[in-house]
């Protein structure tokens, strides 16, 4: 049977009691509707509630709580158990919860998600054995200073880490430390071929969207394409973090705090880049048109921002994607090439080749 979360925003008046209350009273009649609660999240700073719950389908929980009590959720999406352990830490009561008649939680459920991403730049070199190793030497060390500062990975392969945190913190701690082991890494073990980028944001794991944390952990991707700082930030973050330490800032060469103009550009420019990047007569001016700014403004914005101009970033976008088209061997070069945007293989490869200093057909063959 599968498994849901919904949210419940509740009003001022409503405490951690009230809430396992109302959790008992579902726990009372879940089994008329074929359901099983799991356990619950109840953020008293935030006022909301999240319910895990496994049930035939989303009318049976909402049938449920407005038998039981009527506060029914204001949004429910289905997830993956495993995943929701790996964000939150659990997918039942706590232990020390269960001890209580009420089964009291006040465990929010919000969290801060780190996205590091790590692109490599070159496949081709004379020793692979070698670089192979030294580059597992330096995930492992990335993997020790997660543990250090309590980070959950969510999700890790050849492009990152998707990370959670509980607290703020911790997260932005872990974001420093992981960026400095970086820098003396690349001298360590000579891995010169390799970008890092960190994204911070945070949230709550059910809004309108369709999946867990999909509003905080597209943001946080979206941040790796910001080239400004080592580390970029959302401004919640970074009010969060010096909420918690007075006298503190993130505002160091380090760390760039997405201002909210900054992340509704970001926004607008990589929703129209996933959303085009395979149409191959997709253009600059089209940018210009579906973001609704100038021309010059565009490009400062881009330059500002990612380093790149729109046609550049647009290239390295596609040859992004491409890399992991033929790392997943869906299909050959030349069809690579016309699914990723390219109207002529010969150019896809020119241009892979420069930026990844191997030609597309020796990657296949590796």
């Amino acid at each position: 049977m599968p498994i849901f979360m919904d949210r419940h925003d509740v009003s001022e008046s409503v405490t951690a009691e009230i809430v396992a209350q109302l959790h008992q009273e579902d726990l009372k009649i879940q089994h008329r509707y074929d359901c099983r609660g799991l356990t619950y999240w109840f953020d008293d700073i935030r006022k909301t509630a999240f319910c895990l719950v496994e049930a035939p389908d989303r009318d049976a929980i909402n049938q449920m709580h407005a038998d039981a009590h009527g506060e029914v959720p204001h949004q429910i999406i289905e997830v993956d158990a495993a995943i929701v352990e790996s964000f939150l830490g659990r997918i039942e009561d706590p232990a020390k919860a269960q001890d209580t008649k009420l089964n009291i939680i006040n465990d929010p459920a919000f969290r801060t998600i780190m996205m590091v991403t790590i692109e490599n730049h070159s496949f081709k070199i004379s020793d692979p054995f070698s670089a192979f190793s030294n580059v597992q030497q330096y995930y492992k060390q990335i993997l020790s200073i997660l543990n250090t500062f309590n980070g959950n990975i969510v999700r890790q392969n050849k492009e990152g880490f998707l990370i959670s945190f509980r607290t703020v913190q911790e997260a932005v701690l872990c974001a420093l430390k992981i960026h400095e082991n970086y820098r003396s890494s690349r001298t360590q073990y000579q891995i010169d071929f390799t970008e890092l980028h960190i994204g911070l944001h945070a949230g709550i794991p059910v809004t309108n969207k369709k999946s867990i944390f999909e509003d905080t952990i597209k943001l946080a991707q979206r941040m790796c394409f910001v080239s400004i700082a080592a580390v970029v930030i959302s401004t919640e973050v970074q009010q969060l973090f010096e909420s918690e330490n007075i006298g503190e800032d993130v505002n160091g060469t380090q760390f760039h705090v997405l201002t909210p103009r900054e992340e509704k550009f970001l926004t607008s420019l990589m929703e129209f880049t996933e959303k085009e990047w395979q149409n191959p007569e997709l253009k600059v001016e089209d940018f210009e048109i579906n973001i609704g700014i100038s021309k010059s403004k565009l490009y400062r914005e881009m330059i500002r921002l990612t380093g790149k101009s729109p046609n550049v970033f647009l290239l390295h976008f596609r040859l992004r994607k491409s890399l992991r088209l033929l790392q997943k061997q869906k299909g050959n070069v030349s069809e690579v090439a016309y699914n990723s945007g390219f109207n002529s293989p010969s150019y896809y490869t020119k241009c892979f080749r420069k930026k990844y200093r191997i030609m597309p057909s020796e990657l296949v063959q590796l």
